[in-house]
């Protein structure tokens, strides 16, 4: 059997969640995609799905081997169009969307240099701290921070996104710095409001009494919140208080002195930036193209110390 159409079922099944979707997707019976599937666990000696009559979920391994998998597939997608490409130019439409902070700060300085790369390529950005519907408002890719939902989009990983407290020094120097994430509770903390997205609190990692390592979410408090994060950078920058951040929205002004990181010690493992579209077949070359560049340039160590126009 096909290892390729196996590696393809097995991140059909996961992204649709249902044996009849991916077969009804892929135009063949559902016992023939739990034969595939079957192939592959037995190959790999391991158990990707758990498999109910209710829903299919995967197991530990299974999520792990399915990042791989999709990368492999988007990579083996790239290498048969660059050579069917003939290098033929990238030309038409780029519908690209991003959250609107992040998207301010590291997609549309890059926008431009795209475009003098491929001249034929026109480019629409989009902006907008709502998830968008990729697929039906017509996007070729989205660029996403942070966890993402279940979904039958396609994801490649660009970058890792950690998260860092921090305060300008003055603030430390006049109220002292938190020794343990407990301690937040006694600092003005600048906090995202109940309406914005950020609903599970700031991410801690801790060590317990007994040494085992766990992942605790606060919810710390403080006299000033908003929805919007760029207030809450401003107003920290400004010295009113503590912020819970994303590395690529305060590296520079970590490396300027400008704003100190506290609490380092307990950050919680990193989640990602990545790129999601909806499906590795046939993309077109100006989508493939922008994949790749967002990769190499999110990729360079000093791309997040400062502004894209400053790497």
């Amino acid at each position: 059997m096909d290892r390729l159409k196996q590696l393809e079922s097995f991140v059909s099944v996961a992204a649709r969640g249902s044996l009849t979707a991916a077969a009804k997707a892929e135009g063949v019976a559902p016992a023939i995609m739990g034969r595939r599937l079957d192939a592959l666990e037995e190959r790999l000696g391991v158990k990707l799905l758990v498999r109910t009559t209710r829903r299919i979920t995967l197991t530990h391994e299974g999520s792990a081997f399915l990042e791989d998998c999709q990368r492999l597939l988007t990579e083996f997608a790239n290498a048969e169009a660059s050579v069917s490409a003939g290098g033929v130019k990238a030309s038409g439409h780029l519908r690209v969307t991003a959250p609107a902070g992040f998207g301010r700060r590291h997609v549309a300085p890059l926008v431009p240099r795209f475009h003098a790369l491929h001249p034929e390529v026109t480019i629409s950005l989009n902006l907008s701290d709502r998830v968008v519907d990729v697929t039906g408002e017509s996007f070729d890719c989205a660029v996403r921070v942070g966890d993402l939902p279940d979904s039958s989009l396609v994801s490649v990983r660009l970058a890792d996104n950690r998260r860092r407290c921090v305060a300008t020094p003055d603030f430390l120097r006049r109220h002292g710095a938190p020794k343990h994430p407990g301690e937040l509770s006694r600092f003005a903390c600048l906090t995202l409001s109940s309406d914005a997205s950020q609903t599970r609190g700031w991410a801690f990692r801790i060590t317990t009494e007994a040494g085992v390592q766990e992942l605790i979410h606060l919810r710390p408090s403080g006299p000033l919140d908003c929805s919007d994060g760029q207030v809450l950078h401003d107003w920290c920058l400004a010295g009113h208080g503590i912020a819970w951040r994303s590395t690529w929205e305060v590296e520079a002004e970590i490396d300027a002195g400008l704003l100190v990181p506290v609490l380092d010690e307990f950050a919680a493992p990193p989640n990602g930036i990545y790129a999601v579209f909806a499906g590795a077949k046939h993309l077109p070359l100006r989508v493939r193209l922008w994949l790749d560049f967002l990769k190499d340039q999110y990729g360079k160590p000093e791309f997040w110390g400062g502004r894209p126009e400053e790497a």
